[in-house]
């Protein structure tokens, strides 16, 4: 009687990283060109031969033009190759376990500089693009929507310390942190009037501790 071969299982393990690694080229010369050339002016077929792959692997790895650079954003704003929820973010965290008001407006300044040194040329090639392009501007009123709910997230813990200044109120808060955490304030200030990141850094974290809060 010939005995069985046992079948081999098959290891997807190499292929996988071979895919991601593809489609982290992929992102990348996405990001570089969006950012050099502008969202209009960078085609997918070019795209894809700068990344050394072809089209058709481009649409299947990260989707259709407006999807891509939205999953661009979501990658600057994570810091990750993939979408991150703010509360698993590793700052937010530390921010929350955080007691000292100050500190925990320190640790998000840190954060906002890394952030937007991703973000911010990202934004002003979606900006220069979304008149003509509504997807755009739809991805980027909704992401400017939910940063606009974790404030108010950011606000209300604030709001637990009893530091913040008398007549404050948690939404008023909120509207202050979330206009001068944008990128287009990084972007006027790095982008366009030279400031070093460490710079804004610092300047955002004294800002919001003097706006924000008693005894500063």
């Amino acid at each position: 009687m010939v005995a069985r071969r046992k079948r081999r299982r098959y290891d997807s393990t190499g292929r996988r990283a071979a895919a991601a690694q593809t489609r982290g080229a992929i992102l990348e010369t996405a990001h570089r060109l969006f950012v050099e050339r502008g969202y209009h002016a960078t085609g997918m077929a070019e795209i894809a031969r700068e990344a050394g792959v072809n089209v058709d692997t481009v649409y299947a790895a990260v989707g259709r033009k407006p999807e891509l650079m939205r999953l661009l954003l979501e990658r600057a704003i994570s810091g990750g190759d993939e979408p991150l929820p703010a509360e698993q973010r590793a700052y937010v965290q530390e921010m929350r376990a955080e007691r000292d008001p100050a500190r925990k407006l320190a640790l998000y300044a840190a954060a906002i500089r890394r952030i937007q040194a991703r973000l911010a040329p990202l934004v002003r090639a979606v900006q220069a693009a979304a008149s003509a392009k509504p997807e755009l501007a739809r991805a980027w009123q909704e992401l400017s929507a939910r940063r606009a709910r974790n404030m108010r997230a950011l606000a209300a813990d604030l709001a637990t310390t009893g530091a913040l200044r008398p007549l404050l109120g948690v939404e008023e808060v909120a509207d202050v942190i979330w206009a001068t955490n944008s990128p287009e304030l990084y972007q006027l200030l790095v982008g366009e009037r030279g400031w070093e990141p460490e710079r804004f850094e610092a300047w955002l974290a004294d800002a919001w501790r003097r706006l924000l809060l008693t005894g500063a």
